[in-house]
């Protein structure tokens, strides 16, 4: 179903549904586009147990004896919406459905077809069709007959109604039960009009800056609960705005890399002198990286432990990348709850190395909740080893990535959710027996470490994991010594890392950037050069 999204922009097709309360076919629509075939779900991506196409229409079902256990969703392949008109004809009989826009997917390597963001809503009843829902997504933004703002006030996400746009029981006597209607979207920057049968339902101004999204997903919803059946037909969409004359066949990841994502680095205070735990200049090197290879996206750096400004400084962060001391220290450790607010907000979260570290309790539960593991003393270990990855799970992260070795501190052994619930390994090996040759320890070792490593179980020295509200965290224990960003696939799997938590689309061959020179790894460092140093070859 993947296939053929070329297609799917490409073909002016000769047939037109019949036009629905004066709404001109596709075939005469200035700049629209066609993004369904009539025929096949070329182009889309959905399970097969649901969604067919029947009598030119996409249709979803649901039946007594084939349920759905959760909401599911036919994902269109072809791009991603950012500010767009989008026009469908929709028939729905029992049940409620939606049309997803500018969304995500919420944890795609684990439950496919499930997605969150802004929705279009409709059903067989009386009440929703029409409004703005964010699925997984802050809940109801906008319900029928009204106009509203989303702001966010000392931290705290609010909705208000600042106008009508008609009577909810007016707008709903538009609406022809169990038969076709005409459903028009509108996202303009933040500004977003919904409308059936060419009446306003909903309009919407979100200023949540961070929370927001200026691009993302298009689908189509089926909804869980009582059997239902729904149907979409004569899909077209126009871009507007900057873009809107721009290649209707750009792939998604080359739209996605264009996207507006902001990543904040928080850069730990000196730590272990020239060339280790070299916390700013890594971060640096990381962020001109992100700059470099993904357009559109925005950095920035905050040396030396947490902003100034505080919580505020990170607000529109679209994931925060820590990399500073950890255990007692860390930086966080200080500030849970107001960075707490952060991630209930769906900002991803990347620690590097001994930020991965913090101490057991209520720091060591946010970061399960977090990022899905972290290590905790007298239970992870942190020898030097080196560390041979050769294979990887189909994920994101791991996309160009190819087999490398590194010596680094590499810890494992971490503490993770129970059953993994959320985590996938990304970077994982058995270490050898001779990383366990100190006393036990705090960090040096423990019975339960040792027995593990006699059973030679590979541990994960890197991983990704998923939120229930959609964030996404990423734990990585290298980057012990500064001079291994200099290994394009240590440096890779980071890179990719950055841009997934932050919803981003990884590109097919992972975040490309070009070798970096020594006097580029040199740089930025805390303290000079000693006269001792060795050049900085890179490890490999």
């Amino acid at each position: 179903m993947r296939t053929c999204a070329l297609l799917c922009f490409l073909l002016a097709l000769p047939w037109a549904a019949k036009p629905v309360h004066g709404e001109a076919p596709a075939a005469t629509e200035d700049g629209f586009v066609s993004i369904f075939d009539g025929k096949t779900l070329d182009g889309w991506d959905g399970n097969p147990a649901f969604w067919s196409v029947q009598d030119g229409a996409i249709t979803g079902i649901t039946t007594p004896d084939n349920p759905t256990k959760g909401n599911t969703f036919l994902i269109w392949r072809g791009g991603e919406t950012k500010d767009f008109e989008l026009r469908l004809e929709y028939k729905i009989i029992g049940g409620n459905s939606g049309i997803q826009y500018r969304s995500f997917e919420v944890n795609p390597d684990k439950q496919k077809w499930v997605v969150g963001g802004y929705q279009g809503d409709f059903e067989a009843g009386k009440t929703y069709s029409g409004i703005l829902y964010g699925e997984k997504f802050r809940g109801i933004l906008a319900n029928r007959g009204q106009k509203t703002e989303l702001v966010r006030d000392d931290g705290k996400f609010q909705v208000k109604v600042i106008g009508s746009v008609g009577k909810s029981d007016e707008i709903q006597s538009k609406i022809n039960d169990e038969d076709w209607n005409q459903y028009t979207i509108t996202a303009k920057d933040f500004h977003f009009v919904h409308k059936i049968n060419g009446v306003v339902t909903a309009e919407c101004i979100d200023n949540d800056k961070q929370q927001r999204r200026d691009s993302g997903l298009l689908a189509l919803q089926l909804h869980a609960g009582p059997p239902m059946k729904v149907q979409f037909r004569n899909i077209r969409i126009k871009h507007l705005g900057d873009d809107a004359h721009s290649e209707p066949n750009t792939s998604q990841s080359d739209k996605a890399s264009a996207a507006k994502k902001k990543i904040a680095f928080l850069a730990g205070r000196p730590s272990h002198g020239y060339g280790a735990h070299e916390h700013y200049a890594g971060s640096m090197l990381l962020a001109q990286s992100i700059k470099s290879a993904m357009p559109g996206y925005e950095v920035e750096v905050f040396r030396e432990g947490w902003p100034a400004d505080g919580v505020e400084a990170l607000a529109d962060a679209d994931s925060v990348v820590v990399y500073c001391d950890g255990g007692r220290r860390h930086l966080l450790n200080d500030h849970l709850k107001e960075f707490g607010q952060l991630m209930d907000q769906g900002v991803g979260l990347v620690c590097i190395h001994y930020a991965v570290e913090t101490v057991k309790g209520e720091p060591g539960d946010k970061f399960l909740d977090w990022m899905g593991g972290y290590f905790e003393p007298h239970w992870s270990v942190n020898p030097h080893w080196v560390a041979r990855f050769e294979n990887f799970p189909d994920h994101p992260i791991t996309r160009g990535v190819k087999p490398f070795a590194i010596n680094d501190e590499w810890y494992y052994h971490m503490r993770f959710r129970d059953s993994m619930q959320g985590v996938t390994p990304i970077l994982s090996d058995v270490p050898p027996e001779d990383t366990l040759r100190r006393p036990d320890g705090p960090h040096s070792g423990n019975p339960a470490v040792r027995k593990a490593v006699a059973q030679r179980q590979p541990q994960h020295v890197a991983w990704a994991a998923t939120r229930e509200d959609g964030g996404r965290g990423f734990g990585f224990t290298g980057g012990h010594f500064h001079w291994n960003w200099g290994d394009e696939n240590f440096r890779k799997v980071v890179l990719n890392a950055i841009v997934w938590t932050a919803h981003g689309e990884v590109p097919e061959g992972g975040v490309r950037t070009s070798e970096l020179t020594q006097e580029e790894l040199e740089a930025n460092q805390d303290e000079p050069k000693p006269d001792s140093a060795k050049k900085g070859a890179k490890k490999k």
